[in-house]
């Protein structure tokens, strides 16, 4: 028998791990507090509430010294392998107007969130969304979060088929078993959904070596539930558009030489979360562990999570993801505790091709006749600005050709199911709202860029991400076209803390959220996300992004190989030698227009006054100087 919970606690629990302990599973004090007319929920019960899935914020825009905070709900959606019905999304739409902020977003996990939810509609918008085929239960808190898989609907490659299959039916077997979700949000009435597959109801159930806690309301859990959040995907060989190796727990479709499933590939142990300035915490990749036959993966899964469960430290939140078990521990010695929850030694891994990125936009062949048309959502916010009518031709389009939906890990979206007569149709109502279709008419900067929402509703948010992103791509954009590197492009992303919800590490830029106005960059992860970043410089002011990146491209451009991208240049050439360029690089070197721009010195103390100047204008020093230069020798 393998320790249990309690056994494994050694130093004195968190004081979140008590909370769970004594909210008679996930029940207070959310259940009494939601009663009360009231503004904001306390502390204790927005730990809880996160199960549910939602976490209280408010408008840091709108903060007034002396005055309480502008409180307000963020609500997730939990959507196994980003599958949104249309009656759903409907509910959603109105949801955002009626009480939310009027926008839609996705997320990097492929689900929905809704932001500006006051406490007292937090029931109504909840209900909605459990009684229109939604859930939020398990999208936030310490538990299995949103299970994620390739999201085209190829149905003529039967290996996506299973990604979505066991995608949804790991969900089921890790979902939250309490009552507390519809006690709470539907008064006791649990909503008609899809039936549980035969097989989970048993897994659930099924005890090997301590791997459930019999006689309890959460068998897998407990009531302690996990450490922190966990998290994972099912994919298939080949297709890293669910950012594999980031993930707490990934399996890989391995099918038989007939095309049927033999099992899946696991790998563990990935996970990007860190605190600035705290180096034992630190962004990590999953490391592959084996492989285990189809009959066996939920015994497999329950196994890795009771592990965690078991084994995860409950005293530092911070230290307590599966990623730093495995990093205490080593992959082997992890892999044989495993094994004895599992019962039985874990197989090899099978052999794999190599892992790309694809984020499947524009108008594609499903394999059935059918067509599927993917969508580029910048930052995952659906809304109406200007010329692009976003929010309405969504709607518009499931409103007239009741479409469902398959939400990318990219923040894009994709309709399915479009039959061919109705492409004409779709294509004029995006064409009328602004939408661009085709996906070589968007900038390869934006279209392969992330950012998470941060200012104004995130509490951890440093500085700006989704708001500060589009202008900061405009003047990367214009830096390479300007050195001549105008055909360029990167995966650029951007978070506005550490905590790397939109997956910085994994990108060949990463900015994070440093301090106001200024971001810790990475480099070197690769275009298909199968490599970390590696952190570069700590604090670049957000005014000198364009000094800061010029000598990098500069580099880039006189010792990149044919084909190169960006970020396999910095993995392959090194920092040392990238610091050492950067220290002997002068701006005056030759561009693409063939001029040289001269170095000229400034006194310390007038440097001083350029570099202020510019952070509060945001505008480059360069800018400055030379418009300051100009301007005197006009007038003499």
């Amino acid at each position: 028998m393998v320790n249990s919970v309690s056994s494994s606690i050694t130093r004195k629990p968190s004081k979140v791990e008590g909370l769970k302990e004594n909210s008679n599973f996930l029940r207070e004090p959310v259940a009494t507090e939601i009663l009360q007319d009231t503004s904001h929920f306390s502390e204790d019960a927005v730990q809880i509430l996160k199960f549910h899935g939602s976490y209280q914020q408010d408008n840091r825009d709108n903060r007034v010294k002396g005055q309480e905070k502008d409180y307000q709900m963020m609500l997730r959606t939990r959507n196994p392998g980003g599958f949104i019905a249309p009656q759903l999304y409907l509910a959603l739409d109105k949801l955002a107007d009626e009480y939310g902020n009027g926008t839609i977003r996705a997320t990097t996990r492929q689900g929905f969130q809704l932001h500006g939810i006051l406490k007292k509609n937090l029931k109504t918008a909840i209900a909605t969304i459990v009684n229109n085929l939604g859930s939020t239960l398990g999208a936030c808190g310490d538990i299995n979060r949103n299970v994620m898989a390739p999201p085209a609907p190829f149905k003529n490659r039967p290996e996506y088929q299973y990604a979505w299959e066991y995608a949804q039916n790991i969900a089921d077997l890790l979902t939250p078993q309490t009552g507390a979700y519809y006690e709470i949000w539907l008064d006791g009435e649990k909503a008609v959904s899809g039936e549980e597959h035969p097989d989970v109801k048993a897994a659930r159930q099924k005890n090997i070596n301590g791997s459930i806690i019999q006689d309890s309301i959460e068998p897998i859990y407990g009531m302690h539930y996990m450490p922190r959040k966990f998290k994972i995907c099912v994919t298939v060989g080949g297709d890293n558009s669910v950012d594999l190796y980031s993930q707490d727990l990934s399996l890989v479709v391995v099918l038989t030489k007939t095309k049927n499933l033999a099992g899946f590939n696991i790998f563990a142990g990935g996970g990007l979360g860190r605190t600035h300035n705290k180096e034992e915490t630190f962004a990590r990749v999953a490391e592959p562990i084996g492989f285990v036959a189809k009959e066996d993966v939920y015994d497999l899964v329950k196994a890795i999570v009771a592990t965690q469960r078991d084994y995860g430290d409950r005293s530092d939140r911070r230290h307590a993801r599966l990623k730093y078990l495995i990093a205490d521990w080593g992959v082997d010695k992890f892999r044989s505790k495993v094994e004895e929850y599992f019962g039985k030694p874990i197989q090899a891994s099978r052999e794999l091709i190599r892992f790309k990125y694809y984020d499947f936009l524009g108008w594609q062949e499903q394999g059935d006749g059918k067509l599927f048309l993917g969508i580029s959502i910048q930052n995952g916010r659906v809304k109406n600005e200007g010329s692009l009518q976003l929010k309405t031709a969504l709607k518009e389009i499931v409103t007239t050709y009741n479409l469902p939906i398959r939400l990318t890990p990219n923040q894009n979206l994709l309709f399915c199911e479009i039959n061919p007569e109705d492409k004409s149709g779709i294509q004029e109502i995006l064409d009328r709202c602004g939408v661009i279709a085709d996906p070589s008419k968007i900038e390869n900067l934006t279209r392969y860029s992330m950012a998470c929402p941060a200012l104004p509703t995130c509490g951890l948010a440093i500085t700006e991400s989704e708001r500060a992103i589009p202008g900061i791509i405009d003047r990367i954009r214009k830096l390479l076209d300007r050195l001549g590197l105008q055909k360029e492009h990167f995966v650029i992303r951007m978070t506005g803390c550490p905590n790397g919800c939109a997956r910085p590490y994994m990108a060949e830029l990463g900015f994070v959220g440093s301090a106001p106005e200024a971001y810790q960059v990475w480099l070197g992860g690769c275009p298909n996300q199968t490599r970390l970043a590696q952190p570069f410089t700590d604090k670049l002011p957000d005014s000198e992004i364009e000094s800061f990146l010029e000598p990098i491209f500069i580099f880039f451009k006189k010792l990149k190989t044919p084909k190169e991208r960006f970020g396999d240049f910095c993995h392959r050439v090194g920092f040392d030698a990238i610091r050492e360029f950067i220290a002997n690089y002068r701006p005056g070197e030759p561009t693409s227009s063939g001029k040289s721009r001269h170095r000229v010195s400034l006194g310390d103390e007038m440097y001083l006054q350029l570099k202020e100047t510019a952070e509060k204008e945001g505008r480059p020093m360069t800018e400055l100087v030379n418009e300051a230069l100009t301007k005197y020798l006009q007038s003499l």
